[in-house]
């Protein structure tokens, strides 16, 4: 039997003193892929950052747990380290810096330990021809230039390369077009196997459709008002959002 890899547990978060999520609670356990979907507004990107650390957003009540240990109070970089990564659904460019030496310095960090380099590179390239993506990308400046399709598959390159062993992905499937989705819903089927997990905030249900979801969830005023099976996708694409929204607000 698998155990919990995510608690989260009457989480209070606000940013600029305004309250986003509220008596949020939400288990996942390994191997689980759980969907996070919602109406504009309703505090889905701000789950993620919660749970990765992001410094702009207080916690000011509640518990988040990652395998069994209060992580409520760490930094993102101790979050990183312990197994967690988000892709964002606006990637930064990042002068200075290439897609290659970034994802190496990441690694090691994350890791404690040195790379072997001819393997590293071996890798990466691997990984960077199953997302049809260009090798000349690895020794460009950090999404500088780089178009949205392009971004994204690099945010789900950094996701492969460092392994992690839950992956929260903010809205990757954003701005693409069919063929990029399903390319970057390849690698996302890759990365996915019994002992890690997946937290997947979206609108387009298209990247979902080669991945076995276990639990979908809907929020609303940063609380969970419905959880279900997949079936629940099919209901919000067939009528909305309408039949699970409350007129309660926070």
């Amino acid at each position: 039997m698998t155990g919990n890899l995510l608690e989260i547990k009457n989480l209070q978060v606000c940013a600029e003193d305004k309250i986003i999520l509220n008596d949020l609670n939400l288990t996942v356990r390994e191997g689980e892929v759980h969907v996070i979907m919602g109406p504009n507004g309703a505090g889905k990107s701000t789950l993620g950052y919660a749970v990765m650390g992001h410094p702009g957003y207080s916690i000011k009540g509640g518990n988040i747990l990652f395998e069994g240990e209060d992580i409520t109070e760490e930094k993102a970089d101790v979050r990183a380290r312990k197994g967690i990564f988000l892709s964002f659904q606006n990637p930064e460019e990042i002068q200075g810096v290439t897609l290659e030496n970034f994802l190496r310095s990441s690694k090691t960090a994350v890791t404690g330990k040195p790379l072997r380099v001819i393997a590293y590179k071996k890798d990466l390239y691997k990984q960077m021809d199953s997302l049809n993506m260009d090798q000349d990308y690895a020794t460009r400046y950090l999404n500088v230039g780089f178009s949205g399709g392009e971004k994204k598959k690099s945010e789900i390159l950094q996701m492969l390369m460092l392994d992690p062993k839950l992956a929260i992905l903010d809205e990757t499937d954003s701005g693409l077009d069919v063929d990029a989705v399903k390319i970057v819903s390849k690698g996302v089927h890759a990365f996915k196997n019994k002992k890690n997990s997946l937290i997947i905030i979206t609108h387009n249900t298209k990247i979902l459709e080669y991945l076995p979801v276990d639990k979908v969830h809907i929020l609303q005023n940063g609380r969970i008002i419905k959880s279900g099976n997949a079936s629940l996708i099919e209901q919000v694409n067939k009528s909305g959002y309408r039949e699970f929204i409350t007129s309660e607000r926070l």
